[in-house]
């Protein structure tokens, strides 16, 4: 299988070309929501769903439906807009808007269920978060279980309920899997999930090292301070950066597998993640 191409933000300004910051903000409250919209993150989530008390859902869905039917959120220059919804009438109420860049769908178990969002949204990317065990057990099957799916991603918090985990250590594995569940549906790595502490930034630094060791790309966040972590976490090093250089240049004049000046033979696969590592790095689109 090739390998897939990583996921475009409209680059305006200094934006990264590859999504690598994710602002969740509630959908209840539209002066965060603008003000989220303007903080840098390559994408900004609007929660319909944990962040909304049960009596406000329906005005969240409002302001949420108002904020996705202004034409210009659809302009390719715009900061994308993903909504976490909360059941059917989320859906249904955002469906067909110019507005939405996806649909992130909390609590999904099964294929069955991403198709159903599907066939109530047809055509909107869809985003399944997987937070019990079973959903982790299913992870390839929802990962390709309608075209409409651009990318699977944990909810930790629940599913670290549901596991009995302490501590993040205990998190590996599921990361791995939807890791490898992701990688062979064709989809873009997964994005972290949040981290709770927004004002521990040094534990925030180190959990992303470890998710970027793990292969996840990209972290959602719940404060803009976060977000420049976030970045900087996933950017690829000068060191990094100027491997895949060698790498890709000697690739343009050698066909097959490479022999690089200090011993190591390289073969396509690994040509291809120096170009992914370039792309991350603004050097190649």
């Amino acid at each position: 299988m090739s390998s897939p191409p990583l996921t475009r933000a409209a680059a305006t300004g200094t934006r990264t070309a590859v999504a690598l910051t994710w602002l969740y903000v509630p959908g209840d409250r539209p002066a965060a929501v603008r003000k989220a919209l303007g903080a840098g993150a390559d994408v900004v989530i609007v929660d319909l769903e944990d962040a909304v008390a049960p009596d406000r859902r329906e005005y969240a869905r409002a302001a949420t439906a108002e904020l996705l039917a202004d034409p210009a959120r659809a302009d390719p220059s715009a900061v994308p807009v993903h909504v976490r919804v909360h059941g059917d009438a989320d859906v249904r109420a955002l469906a067909g808007l110019p507005g939405p860049a996806g649909l992130r769908v909390p609590k999904v178990t099964d294929a069955a269920s991403v198709r159903r969002v599907a066939e109530l949204a047809p055509g909107v990317p869809l985003y399944p978060l997987l937070e019990s065990a079973l959903a982790v057990e299913h992870a390839y099957a929802i990962a390709g279980a309608h075209p409409d799916v651009r990318g699977i991603a944990l909810g930790e918090a629940d599913l670290r309920a549901d596991l009995g985990v302490r501590d993040d250590a205990g998190l590996d594995w599921p990361r791995g899997r939807v890791v490898v569940a992701a990688r062979a549906a064709g989809l873009d790595p997964p994005v972290m999930s949040v981290f709770p502490d927004v004002r521990d930034l040094s534990g925030l630094r180190a959990s992303c090292a470890h998710g970027r060791r793990l292969g996840l790309l990209g972290r959602a966040a719940i404060h803009p301070r976060q977000l420049p972590v976030i970045e900087r976490a996933f950017r690829p090093t000068a060191e990094e950066v100027e491997a895949a250089e060698q790498l890709v240049a000697a690739a343009r004049t050698e066909q097959g597998a490479l022999a690089l000046p200090d011993g190591r033979f390289v073969d396509a696969a690994v040509v291809a993640a120096a170009r992914r590592t370039l792309t991350l790095a603004g050097r190649e689109g």
